[in-house]
């Protein structure tokens, strides 16, 4: 059986990714106290019915205190049964979810205990610190919008093989900030900037005139080996600790032209190794 356990913030995008695990063939459960979590698992486990090889289960700050408190105690009785077990942890800023809320008019599920707005958010948070720590995949939905946090799920849980480690490769611009769900930032700001060239101003990284730009100079080509040089060498050690799932950052300062270079050129080279290698652009657009 594999077991998803799907948690996070309230208003991060866990009913969006219970809706893709189920879209995905997943036996979803919303909202389960995390104290009921072993005993179920256990009668999925040992049911002599029809066997429940797709199971993912949401588990938020409902569940209390007192049942977060026990995750370690809960996760060693799980481990113990034959399953592939993985985390999905959903954050979020709090000023984009304090922003959520207003315009969505909902209310926090720890609002009802007579706290403020940013005062349950920060209780939330603490509330599943146990959970995010164990997380095999944790995803910022900060920047991303129904859809971008769907299809990164879908990269992220469903498009990967079995044996080999998921590895994203994004690019971003310092002026928006640095991503917070990131394995490796890479500064590129020294590098030659085109966004000083009037004609190039208004194009990408992508574009044939920025590439020719680029390469150019011997920096970039030396900024490009160094950085793929690393991942080549070190991915491999990542991957023997069980990670499922790596995301590199390659930041510019507007995220438009040298990452978004940068990042479609080591994304291509990372790819000639490996199939699970997947690209986005921050901030290009």
């Amino acid at each position: 059986m594999k077991l998803v356990i799907v948690s996070g913030l309230s208003g991060s995008g866990k009913t969006v990714a219970l809706r893709t695990l189920e879209d995905a063939g997943y036996y979803c459960i919303d909202n389960l106290p995390l104290g009921m979590l072993p005993e179920l698992v256990d009668n999925m486990i040992n049911t002599t019915a029809e066997p429940y090889d797709l199971v993912a289960i949401a588990i938020d700050a409902r569940s209390g205190v007192e049942s977060s408190a026990r995750f370690d105690e809960i996760m060693r009785h799980i481990s113990g049964h034959p399953l592939q077990l993985n985390i999905l942890f959903l954050t979020c800023d709090t000023s984009r979810l304090l922003k959520r809320f207003s315009e969505t008019r909902r209310k926090h599920p720890l609002s009802r205990q007579g706290l403020p707005l940013a005062d349950a958010i920060q209780q939330e948070k603490k509330l599943l610190e146990d959970i995010h720590a164990n997380a095999d995949h944790a995803i910022d939905s900060s920047d991303l919008n129904v859809h971008e946090l769907r299809q990164t799920i879908i990269d992220r849980m469903l498009s990967q093989s079995a044996s080999e480690m998921g590895i994203l490769i994004q690019s971003f611009g310092f002026k928006n900030g640095v991503p917070t769900d990131t394995d490796f930032v890479f500064d590129v700001r020294c590098l030659p900037n085109p966004h000083w060239e009037k004609d190039l101003r208004p194009l990408t990284g992508c574009d044939r005139a920025v590439i020719k730009y680029l390469q150019s100079y011997a920096e970039v080509e030396q900024m490009f080996t160094s950085i793929s040089r690393f991942l080549v060498d070190w991915i491999p050690a990542f991957e023997k600790e069980n990670r499922s799932y790596m995301t590199v950052s390659i930041g510019c300062t507007g995220g438009k032209h040298r990452s978004v270079y940068l990042t479609e050129r080591i994304a291509a080279e990372i790819g000639k190794q490996r199939e699970n290698v997947a690209i986005r652009h921050r901030d290009m657009t």
